[in-house]
């Protein structure tokens, strides 16, 4: 019987140091050292436009109601708590490759100054999660009039 190899390339490095500079630094381990050992993480884009920053985040398999999006602070975490559906113990289904689980994440972002906590949205559609955090506005410069 022939083998079937998972090739997994290493650009998760370069991604996971573009998010940290943006972010700060990551109060979680690297996307590349968690999938090298064998655990799922949700791959996220980040976009960012004059007004907001725009995070998706691909669950697939995931339910919506399974999913948390919470801050705290300048930390923005997105987490699902789902268990292991239960198989049976039957001859007939052995497993060859076994890579689709059910599992726990938690990934936990650092929000740039610039961002505002209060004013965030989530969507989830076709087993991607979208976030828009809003930029705030910047303080305005403004004269003061001195009255003599």
């Amino acid at each position: 019987m022939k083998t079937l190899t998972l090739y997994r390339p290493n650009f998760m490095d370069e991604f996971d140091h573009y998010m940290e500079s943006f972010f700060g630094n990551m109060p979680v381990k690297s996307a590349a050292s968690l999938l090298n050992r064998g655990l799922d993480f949700p791959a996220v884009d980040l976009q960012e436009t004059d007004a907001a920053y725009l995070l998706s985040a691909e669950l697939p398999g995931y339910a919506e109601q399974n999913i948390k999006v919470h801050v705290d602070g300048n930390r923005l975490t997105i987490e699902s708590k789902q268990a292991e559906a239960e198989t049976t113990k039957k001859d007939e289904e052995r497993y060859i490759i076994r890579e689709r689980r059910q599992h726990s994440f938690s990934r936990v972002f650092q929000l740039p100054d610039n961002a505002d906590p209060n004013a965030i949205s989530a969507t989830f559609k076709n087993g991607v999660l979208s976030l828009e955090i809003k930029k705030q506005t910047e303080s305005q410069k403004r004269v003061i009039q001195i009255n003599g």
